[in-house]
């Protein structure tokens, strides 16, 4: 017969932004709870977010101790704040992450694999990736508590949203010493 344990639950809270000490105390497989500002950006707001930085542009949010969500949200039904929001495939953003992280991003949210550039930049700029469950955008949705477009309108859906989160459940995938929860 097995035996039933009380197991201590260790999730971590952030508030967002994040500070670099923020970032050095997460380690790879921490659970954590995110509350703050959150901005949306997929490919496209991506590319146009590095391009922005290299013609020297201001860009629409400011990157600094920022965390960028991998979504591209459902539209709301009536009544809700916003649709349903799961992670989009982090690894169609390695090409542009590097770039991000060099100018002050501190955090990423998608789901999966990241490409060893993006691995070396999260050492070298002290950032971390946190993956979100896929397939859970409904229930992620709930703790996303306001939303507004900020940039790129065009683009629809992958339009650049600010997101007011609490309690947005994450789980540190790759840390900022090198470490993954997918070496283990």
């Amino acid at each position: 017969m097995g035996k039933i344990r009380n197991i201590v639950n260790k999730t971590k809270k952030i508030q967002a932004p994040l500070t670099e000490a923020d970032v050095r105390s997460l380690k790879a497989g921490d659970e954590v709870l995110i509350s703050g500002v959150v901005y949306t950006a997929r490919d496209m707001a991506h590319k146009r977010l590095c391009e922005a930085i290299a013609a020297g542009e201001k860009l629409p949010f400011e990157l600094e101790g920022a965390i960028i969500y991998f979504v591209g949200p459902t539209p709301a039904r009536p009544g809700r704040i916003i649709g349903a929001a799961g992670p989009t495939t982090s690894s169609r953003m390695d090409a542009f992450s590097p770039v991000l992280l060099a100018n002050g991003l501190k955090a990423m949210i998608g789901k999966g694999y990241r490409g060893e550039n993006v691995i070396e930049a999260l050492k070298d700029n002290v950032a971390v990736h946190l993956a979100a469950i896929g397939g859970a955008g409904a229930l992620l949705s709930r703790h996303i508590i306001a939303a507004e477009v900020i940039a790129y309108e065009d683009l629809g859906t992958e339009a650049i949203r600010k997101l007011h989160v609490a309690d947005f459940p994450v789980v540190v995938a790759y840390d900022c010493h090198g470490n993954s929860v997918y070496k283990r």
